[in-house]
């Protein structure tokens, strides 16, 4: 068999993935890199360097996965989110860069030097380490109700060493019953069950526990709101990731369950993306 050179190889898998892929050059270099175990500089250093006959091998094996549309993240077992990287696999969603959104404000908000945090169906483990990452001293909490989501988010957690995380099985507020916090964030599943985009892309290897949701996308949603009341301190924060159209539903929502300063953020893309209330009223 006759090796390809870096570029060469790049090329080869580039002109392969297009029909399959929207980012087909990004994904043979992910999936290159991943074979050479080399940083992205490699790929710019040493063009015309030659892959073994192993290397080459293993690289092919690894773009007609590709191919037949599984996610990169779960090929080379890694997604990087807010600059830490996380291992990922089909227990759970990969982590989006639209997430970085209630990352971001959730950080800007004005908390206490320890505020207690609560993370709400975490998965990987994304948003309660990207905050602990950038708040040392608060205490946050991470329930995810699959078993091996939990799992996946512990081995995280001991990866990147962040003590001020306490990750555990749980149905939604389940094990915090009794409990109040100053911060609780979610990415909860909101997608209906028969939206078109669950047979495209990278949903297609993610579980459906972890994106569909009953009336219209709305009911995990309802019951983190609703329920919310029972475990923010006063003038707590809830902050909620959500589909790009239904944001008028959860501020509606919002206000029905009483809460206020209720309000819409856009992502990266300018969709509505995060609806964040605050709990003014008396603690139930």
């Amino acid at each position: 068999m006759t090796t390809y050179n870096v570029a060469q190889a790049i090329a080869w898998a580039t002109e392969l993935l297009t029909t399959s892929s929207d980012s087909a050059k990004l994904d043979s270099e992910v999936l290159l890199l991943h074979v050479l175990d080399k940083p992205r500089s490699y790929l710019f250093a040493w063009p015309d360097e030659q892959l073994s006959q192993q290397q080459q091998t293993q690289f092919i094996a690894l773009i007609d996965r590709r191919r037949l549309g599984e996610p990169v993240a779960h090929i080379v077992g890694m997604r990087e989110f807010w600059s830490l990287p996380l291992e990922v696999n089909a227990s759970t969603l990969i982590p989006r860069p639209d997430t970085e959104t209630l990352v971001e404000h959730a950080l800007s908000l004005a908390l206490p030097d320890k505020a207690k945090v609560l993370d709400l169906g975490t998965g990987t483990g994304a948003i309660a380490l990207a905050l602990a990452s950038e708040q040392a001293y608060w205490q946050i909490t991470a329930l995810d109700y699959s078993h091996d989501a939990v799992a996946l988010a512990k081995r995280n957690q001991q990866k990147l060493g962040f003590n001020n995380v306490e990750i555990a099985q749980s149905d939604w507020y389940q094990a915090v019953a009794q409990q109040r916090f100053d911060l609780i964030v979610s990415n909860p599943p909101y997608i209906e069950h028969d939206d078109h985009h669950l047979s495209q892309g990278d949903v297609r290897f993610e579980p459906l526990s972890a994106l569909v949701a009953g009336d219209e996308g709305m009911s995990d949603i309802k019951i983190i709101i609703a329920q919310g009341k029972q475990h923010l301190n006063h003038g707590g924060y809830l902050l909620i990731e959500h589909g790009y159209q239904q944001a008028t539903k959860l501020q509606q929502y919002f206000a029905q369950m009483g809460y206020s300063n209720i309000l819409t953020i856009k992502d990266m893309a300018g969709c509505d993306r995060v609806t964040l209330a605050q709990w003014l009223g008396e603690s139930l």
